[in-house]
């Protein structure tokens, strides 16, 4: 009896947190501030430490990688191929050479600038890399960005995410193994793309066939075909030393534009999966963070400068360059540059330098948090506010509830 009044407290409080962050997403509708900056800093500040001593660092990190496998399968079947291929080379360019660019001048700047060892910095640089799927469709909301600044923004928050944690993978490894090298290290990054690009085309060929080929009874299955198989094409990317994380959100770009039985339903299925691991990912990462760890002036100044060097100097210096080739007006651009949003990612990635056991980790994880709260709340507040501004087209996305409140 005991343990089901323990387990119906649990339910309980789990519940009234849900329904606590539906609430905050209501609100943002009137105040310009991206809810999960809201869940990362309600999970922070209620991280008291009977909650923090509990929520294990590991199992904070598999809820992350849970959570970011379901964000990142919707966000390649959000942006679909068509447009994907559009914008293939500002995306592929902005993912992968744009990450390893912005990780160098992070390491440059946290080396000479505040006194990281070159290890260290590397580390941190691969850590704030990446921008997030999560944030920037948390951010855009029912709003649909016009032109190719959208797309771009949306593909490269896609694409980078697993391109940032296989650097940081390789980066570790050299940095805890005594047999790492330099060599081994892009060895393993470049095998990691590969298999984990092979095994998302393979798998969404073969979830593809099964949609249109192979029915099922009944039509709540359809959806959990799609999301069982996205986890198979993960788990095998991931056995085969690949990405996962790339593999899952390949898969979901090809499927995007196939006609099958039920897509409708597959899509939105998939979409309050996302919205939920969002809302589950940004309140677990927070309540990692004791406040306390945040007390010493070097974790939070040198995380707000980094910020800010990150927004104003290195993503300008970065993108600017990679955007050259592509037909955007000047207002698209300056879009783009302020649109490299943090989020999820590059805290999860914080959660492997901490399970890796690197000298320092505790400081690089709360300058990550920081980064990510600046990111978050300044450059997201403003994206909406900013695209107005620059003249870059943005028009709501007329839903169905919205359809039929007109109708009444």
């Amino acid at each position: 009896m005991d343990e089901i009044l323990s387990f119906g407290t649990i339910a309980l409080v789990v519940a009234a947190g849900f329904l606590l962050a539906l609430a905050v997403i209501k609100l943002t509708e009137r105040f310009p501030i991206p809810s999960p900056a809201l869940f990362l800093l309600i999970g922070a500040l209620i991280s008291f430490p009977e909650v923090y001593s509990h929520l294990s660092v590991k199992t904070a990190e598999r809820i992350g990688v849970v959570a970011l496998v379901l964000i990142l399968f919707d966000g390649g079947m959000h942006v679909g191929w068509k447009r994907f291929r559009r914008a293939a080379f500002p995306i592929a360019s902005l993912g992968v050479v744009g990450t390893f660019a912005t990780a160098a001048l992070v390491a440059v700047t946290a080396h000479y600038l505040f006194d990281f060892s070159w290890i260290l910095a590397w580390i941190l640089g691969a850590a704030v890399a990446p921008t997030d799927p999560a944030v920037m469709f948390s951010v855009l909301g029912n709003r649909e960005v016009g032109g190719r600044s959208g797309t771009i923004l949306e593909g490269e928050s896609g694409a980078n995410d697993p391109v940032g944690i296989a650097l940081m993978i390789a980066i570790l490894d050299y940095a805890t193994s005594s047999h790492g090298s330099f060599w081994s290290g892009i060895g393993n990054f470049a095998l990691s793309m590969v298999v984990g690009l092979a095994v998302g085309a393979v798998g969404a060929l073969l979830l593809m066939t099964l949609m249109r080929r192979i029915s099922l009874p009944g039509e709540g299955l359809y959806p959990i075909r799609t999301l069982v198989f996205a986890f198979v094409i993960y788990g095998v990317a991931t056995v085969a030393h690949g990405s996962g994380f790339l593999a899952v959100f390949v898969a979901g770009l090809l499927i995007s534009d196939v006609r099958a039985p039920f897509k409708g339903e597959i899509e939105n299925f998939h979409k309050s999966l996302a919205a939920l691991s969002e809302i589950a990912v940004f309140a677990v990462l927070g309540l990692t963070l004791h406040l306390s760890s945040l007390g010493p002036t070097s974790v939070w100044l040198d995380g707000l400068l980094i910020a800010l060097f990150l927004a104003f100097v290195i993503r300008p210096i970065v993108v600017g360059p990679l955007l050259l080739p592509v037909r955007l007006r000047l207002g698209e651009r300056i879009f783009v540059m302020w649109g490299g949003l943090k989020g999820a990612v590059p805290i999860l990635l914080g959660i492997l330098v901490l399970l890796g056991g690197v000298n320092g980790a505790s400081r690089v994880y709360g300058i990550i948090f920081v980064v990510v709260a600046f990111s978050v709340v300044v450059q997201g507040s403003t994206m909406p506010f900013l695209a107005r501004r620059l003249g870059v087209p943005m028009r709501s996305v007329v839903s169905t509830q919205d359809q039929f409140e007109r109708r009444k």
